[in-house]
């Protein structure tokens, strides 16, 4: 029996200091959500849940609408902090600290939650929604850094560099068996 999830990554959001959980979309990103909610359109949706953090419940949010769900939020699912949010870190500074990040998962820039901490919220939010929605389809409003952590707990192959190849938005469907992540397709673009 096949569970599918359905990893959405937010559309393109402007950074702002300080609104890391309540920024929302360009206008951009905002078309891009019509472009998300239309591939969707023809796939069975059994439950939709996100991070809780407003621009990927915005991302989501045409998706659940469509089929009269609710979207469900889990902490879990929040983006990892790469810095503390009061502090302002240089951008390559903070590329070469999500890089260090993949190759030594213990490794946070100061302020930030290592790749190991945010995987240990994480997972057992993926692991109860397998349970819970087995042989169902949930689509999952999420982030860049983890889409790919949570793809790097099941192969080490997504790292940096799969992270820097993601686009916002980004659509990945993980096909699973079980537990066990039997396959991944990407479908944006």
């Amino acid at each position: 029996m096949t569970t599918q999830l359905f990893m959405i990554r937010h559309a393109e959001s402007l950074y702002v200091s300080g609104a890391e959980r309540t920024r929302g979309l360009t206008e951009q990103g905002q078309e891009a959500v019509r472009q998300v909610t239309a591939i969707m359109n023809e796939i069975r949706v059994d439950v939709v849940v996100s991070s809780p953090f407003g621009r990927a419940i915005m991302t989501v949010q045409g998706i659940a609408d469509e089929r009269g769900l609710e979207i469900l939020t889990f902490e879990g699912l929040r983006e990892r902090l790469i810095t503390s949010p009061e502090q302002e870190v240089p951008n390559e500074e903070r590329l070469a600290a999500i890089k260090r990040s993949f190759s030594d998962p213990d490794f946070a820039y100061p302020g930030g939650e290592t790749t190991r901490q945010a995987a240990e919220r994480a997972m057992p939010v993926i692991k109860d929604l397998l349970e819970q929605y087995r042989g169902q389809t949930i689509v999952m409003g999420t982030h860049g850094n983890m889409l790919t952590i949570i793809l790097n707990q099941y192969d080490k192959a997504y790292d940096f560099t799969f992270w820097e190849s993601t686009t916002m938005p980004d659509i990945y469907r993980l096909d699973f068996q079980g537990n066990v992540l039997a396959g991944v397709e990407r479908l944006w673009k």
